[in-house]
């Protein structure tokens, strides 16, 4: 079953965080400065939408790099109940994928929270002030729905920002399978 991002308000300053990738090493969305522009996005290894976007986005992540933009993807799965999101499979899964920039772990998933992340992949894009002016879908491209994946809707988001230029707050939210957020466990207190 499908899930919609949430669609965080735009201009909203983005959500500070510090994570470790799968080797242990801690990214922080401080260690930045600088960048014309910030992509956030929430990933996972297992989900059917990341894979279809996935040469794409790689392929694209790689080339806005290169024009200065900072690139980060966090995976905020509960590797508990999905072992193929672990941190280890994570690893394979840079190294398959070609993955150019972090790939961290949200093993508390207090970051997916802060950014009310709702489903893989879900894009923020945040200006050189790290306000958000782009949260949605990488283009209208589905599994099965035979649409080329273009990643025409991020694209434009990160030219218009590079340029300097307003985006509109018309836009499609990202769609993908849920974050698989860990079980709440209930205490029972004697009365």
């Amino acid at each position: 079953m499908s899930e919609h991002s949430s669609m965080l308000p735009l201009g909203t300053v983005a959500p500070a965080f510090r994570l470790p990738d799968p080797s242990g090493k801690f990214v922080s969305s401080d260690d930045f400065p600088g960048a014309p522009a910030f992509l956030v996005v929430f990933i996972c290894n297992h989900c059917p939408y990341v894979k279809h976007v996935q040469a794409r986005f790689t392929q694209m992540a790689t080339e806005y790099q290169v024009r200065g933009v900072a690139v980060v993807a966090i995976n905020s799965n509960d590797a508990a109940t999905f072992p193929e999101d672990s941190p280890e499979k994570m690893a394979e899964e840079i190294k398959s994928a070609g993955y150019t920039f972090p790939y961290l772990y949200d093993e508390s998933q207090e970051v997916a929270k802060a950014y009310r992340a709702a489903c893989t992949p879900d894009f923020f894009l945040f200006d050189s002030d790290r306000r958000l002016v782009f949260r949605g879908q990488f283009d209208d491209s589905r599994p099965k729905n035979g649409l080329p994946v273009t990643g025409a809707d991020l694209r434009a988001a990160l030219d218009t920002v590079l340029a300097g230029g307003a985006l509109s707050p018309n836009q499609k939210p990202s769609v993908g399978c849920s974050i698989k957020w860990k079980r709440q466990s209930t205490v029972k207190t004697a009365n």
